[in-house]
């Protein structure tokens, strides 16, 4: 891979192990939805609200993962290794400092946030009592941010994997206990959902520290040395990862305002949606590995002085994103209703869920090839044109579920159309951007 252009075997041995983890850590939302699907159609929308909520504001922590990754992955391919160390350390210092600012801002403002937005009384006290145990997650998920950047940066992502499994087994034996009240656990129905999640969470941070400290030549990279904050490298992050972290916040934080959208369509479309969202970020696995292994390659090859390969990697890469995601939408057409009956028995239910699921088979296509080139453009280290495009798409986006919804009050299935309009918005402008060839003298 140093030598010349990454192979379509580079990009996959770097793409795989990170598919592998990311199916393990999304087994945890696949089977939240569907223990909760089994306690009632309420819980399961609640769900989707209170999940949302949570995540959009672990990807501000997210971004500056994504931020200190490329950073590392451009120190990597120069061979600077331990810089490597200095961003990793200082993304520690920053990240739990935002860890505890996202704690008392969830603690204290989000029952205001949401009761003013959520309009059923129900779908609300049931969404406060997922974030009530939800929000002591945030810590640990913030450390596994650091780990995986680290990991992906220096192109040993088969460490993803354990930690992943390992967050998906704790996890869903976790929700048999406290869901349902097994083996004498007490019955804590969407709360429980909650609390296993954040102990699911400490424990893959916990076996990141263990295989870092046992696996990883801590000399060469520098890391966990002890010392004060150097702003300086804080600073530096943060002038990559900034735009990054608003460029997630936004993109998430449309998907809650979006649910928000839904949930004034009733409960039943807030349920069936909930179901197509776990089903699609399954479905989107083999497209996120692609898309990490793309942002990680074109930050290794930048920093190598060779931005020549960018547009063949990224090319490469969408290639076999969509050869992959054509196979799993070729099996999930023949079979929805099996696969909606995994997060609910309610036949009624199922059958309203299917036509939805067939419109997001199509936007799979789309999101496949899009977001290689919104990665590539991520990974040249130009995050404030990333979030540009974000969200400029992002309020296309909104708008357009808005009408469809609540001024034309149409059919759940024709407002999630709003998938094609997002896509082909943001694969246009990626496009268009990496053509100008604007990137090649990105200095970081």
């Amino acid at each position: 891979m140093k030598t010349g252009i990454p192979t379509y075997r580079n990009i996959w041995d770097i793409s795989y192990p990170i598919i592998i983890s990311l199916i393990a850590q999304n087994l945890i939302n696949v089977i939240d939805t569907a223990f909760l699907g089994r306690v009632g159609e309420v819980e399961l929308g609640a769900s989707a609200i209170a999940g949302l909520f949570y995540i959009s504001l672990f990807m501000l922590g997210f971004g500056f993962g994504t931020g200190a990754q490329i950073l590392m992955a451009r120190r990597n391919g120069e061979g600077n290794y331990r810089d490597i160390g200095k961003i990793f350390n200082n993304s520690i210092y920053f990240l739990l400092a935002l860890a505890l600012a996202l704690f008392f801002l969830i603690k204290v403002y989000s029952p205001v946030f949401l009761k003013t937005f959520v309009s059923s009384p129900a779908i609300y006290a049931a969404t406060h009592e997922f974030l009530r145990f939800r929000i002591y997650g945030i810590f640990f998920a913030f450390m596994n941010v650091i780990f995986r950047a680290f990991y992906i940066s220096i192109t040993k992502t088969r460490m993803l994997t354990f930690a992943a499994v390992l967050m998906a087994v704790v996890n869903i034996i976790l929700d048999y206990l406290l869901i349902f009240g097994n083996w004498g656990f007490p019955k804590m129905g969407i709360a429980g959902a909650g609390l296993a999640s954040s102990i699911a969470e400490a424990c893959a941070a916990l076996f990141f520290l263990f295989l870092t400290l046992k696996t990883v030549d801590i000399r060469k990279y520098d890391i966990f040395r002890r010392g004060k904050p150097d702003f300086r490298v804080v600073k530096k992050t943060l002038e990559i990862s900034v735009y990054v972290m608003m460029q997630n916040f936004f993109s998430l934080g449309g998907w809650f305002v979006f649910f928000m959208i839904v949930e004034r369509m009733g409960e039943r479309t807030l349920a069936i949606s909930n179901i197509i969202r776990s089903i699609y970020m399954v479905m989107m696995i083999p497209i996120w590995g692609f898309s990490s292994a793309v942002n990680t390659l074109v930050s290794n090859t930048l920093g190598a002085g060779k931005p020549d390969r960018v547009i063949p990697i990224i090319l490469k890469a969408s290639k076999l994103s969509f050869f992959s995601i054509i196979a799993v939408i070729a099996a999930s057409a023949l079979i929805p209703r099996l696969i909606i009956s995994i997060y609910t028995s309610n036949a009624e239910l199922i059958s309203a869920t299917v036509p939805t699921l067939y419109v997001i088979l199509g936007a799979m296509v789309l999101f496949s090839i899009t977001m290689m080139m919104f990665s590539g453009v991520s990974g040249t280290a130009n995050t404030n044109i990333a979030m540009a495009i974000e969200l400029f798409t992002i309020v296309i986006y909104l708008i357009s579920a808005y009408f469809l919804a609540v001024v034309f009050r149409q059919r759940i299935e024709v407002v999630w159309l709003c998938e094609y309009i997002y896509f082909i918005i943001l694969g246009t402008l990626s496009f268009i951007y990496l053509r100008t060839g604007k990137w090649r003298h990105k200095v970081v």
